[in-house]
């Protein structure tokens, strides 16, 4: 019989997957694949401006509300696609589990609980300086001697020029 390869150490994954399913069974969520994998369930576009934080099933078990937590200018943006996000999640199901979604605003910073933790997108990169500015930045720097502090001085340069055309 062959042993285990691994000499005690284990995946973090199957350590923690018991807590967090019962995590997630503490707020409703009878699959934790909703929490777990919310960017590949609505798109990253839509899991940058929300996160579901709870599920709240009827009564008799009957039809569930899902609880998305959004900053305030997000919220219309969700309340119009609020159907189609309901249709995704009740895929991750397999049936009809969702029949309602509830939308909570929040601000990106405040008590503990209420936080809003979304991740956004990369700022555009700065435009390269025309070739006008760079040769100018290059005379200035010319004098000297040292090369790093030159380039710093030609960058530094490159940039005061640049702003001051725009």
């Amino acid at each position: 019989m062959r042993k285990s390869s691994h000499k005690g150490f284990q995946r973090t994954s199957t350590l923690l997957r018991d807590r967090i399913r019962k995590t997630g069974e503490t707020r409703g969520f009878a699959v934790t694949r909703v929490l777990t994998h919310w960017a590949e369930i609505v798109g990253e576009d839509t899991a940058a401006i929300c996160k579901p934080v709870d599920v709240k099933y009827g009564r008799k078990g009957f039809g569930a509300t899902l609880t998305l937590l959004t900053t305030g200018a997000q919220a219309p943006m969700l309340e119009m696609q609020k159907e189609k996000l309901r249709e995704r999640v009740n895929a991750t199901y397999g049936y009809n589990a969702i029949t309602r979604m509830r939308i909570t605003q929040t601000a990106p910073t405040g008590f503990t609980e209420g936080q809003a933790q979304f991740a956004h997108k990369p700022k555009p990169e700065k435009p390269q300086p025309s070739a006008q500015v760079v040769r100018e930045a290059q005379e200035m720097a010319a004098p000297v001697q040292d090369t790093g502090l030159r380039d710093a001085l030609e960058k530094l340069a490159s940039n005061v020029l640049s702003k001051s055309k725009t």
